[in-house]
């Protein structure tokens, strides 16, 4: 892992959004393969691929399929049934506990492994194989994949239930905008967002549960990268169980706003003092907003806003321990 080139791979992000929006709109991934006929999904990851895949399970119950996404470490997994369509998601294709987890299924469920490598050994054992087309990453953290993931899931579900992600290709190309004025204009809001956030016991990040793969990616990017306490939360079970925490330690909250539940959490933050970095929309009593164009779409937002911490993520590990 290098954090320089960490950076490039975030920087890349555009590019590859762009290149993904293409593929989706020329109809070269074989999405259309899978049909509509699934009434039961079950999603298998590990780390940010259980992230993603915890969104696309959401949306899809949403629209009335039985979809969960569970760890591929779990031993608690349904039985496999012909009737049940498993989609496996590893960007190397060589999780170890993902391979494991999808044995138990092949020829019995329709598998599809959803990966960067087609020659991996996951793509092998799978039925279908969907690329994720996001590119080597040199940085060694799951920066590109992972909005890639997100962005083929949410693609995948619309294909099972038209309305689950309509337009992802568009949403991609807006995405690649977002990202691309974040880059741009970090030099004027990154080092006040790093330095809000640099608390001597660590950060949070909360997000609504519809986007609370935001929040998880970006504490994972925290404690990859730069090595930080991290942990994620969501807006409105956080004032169920994060908010006693503010009352003892100095409390730093990256947040998504977006949640019913936002001005119960901005009321005890404010109350307490806390010091709170908003990604998107305005949020009351936050110490900093970052914003860009397209943030009030929530697909927008899901393939954006992380590249707030992975910018924090890279100033804190480039800069070295503390």
């Amino acid at each position: 892992m290098d954090p320089q080139a960490f950076l490039a791979d975030v920087e890349a992000v555009p590019h590859t959004l762009r290149r993904l929006a293409a593929a989706l709109d020329a109809g070269e991934l074989p999405l259309a393969r899978i049909g509509r006929t699934w009434d039961r999904v079950l999603l298998l990851g590990m780390g940010s691929s259980a992230y993603a895949a915890g969104v696309a399970a959401a949306r899809l119950r949403a629209q009335g399929v039985a979809a969960v996404a569970e760890l591929a470490s779990s031993a608690l997994l349904p039985p496999a049934n012909p009737e049940m369509l498993v989609v496996a998601v590893s960007a190397s294709g060589g999780s170890a506990e993902t391979l494991a987890a999808v044995h138990d299924y092949l020829g019995t469920s329709t598998v599809v492994a959803v990966t960067e490598d087609l020659d991996s050994a996951l793509a092998a054992d799978a039925d279908l194989a969907l690329p994720l087309l996001a590119g080597a990453e040199p940085g060694g953290v799951a920066s590109r994949s992972y909005r890639h993931t997100l962005a083929l899931l949410l693609a995948l579900g619309e294909q099972l239930r038209p309305g689950t992600a309509p337009q992802m290709a568009r949403t991609c190309r807006r995405a690649a905008t977002a990202t691309e004025h974040l880059l741009s204009s970090r030099g004027w809001w990154l080092p006040a967002v790093a330095d809000a956030l640099d608390g001597p016991d660590g950060s949070w990040v909360v997000a609504p549960a519809a986007r609370l793969a935001s929040a998880q990616q970006s504490a994972l990017m925290l404690r990859e990268g730069p090595r930080r306490a991290a942990t994620a939360c969501e807006s409105g079970d956080w004032s169920h169980v994060d908010v006693y925490l503010t009352k003892t330690l100095d409390y730093r909250m990256l947040l998504m706003p977006g949640s019913r539940w936002d001005s119960e959490l901005l009321t005890w933050t404010g109350q307490r003092a806390c010091t709170v970095v908003a990604v998107g929309a305005q949020a009351a009593g936050a110490a900093w907003t970052v914003t860009y164009p397209g943030q009030d779409s929530a697909d927008v937002a899901l393939l954006t806003e992380t590249t707030v911490a992975e910018l924090v993520a890279y100033r804190w590990w480039s800069a070295g321990p503390v």
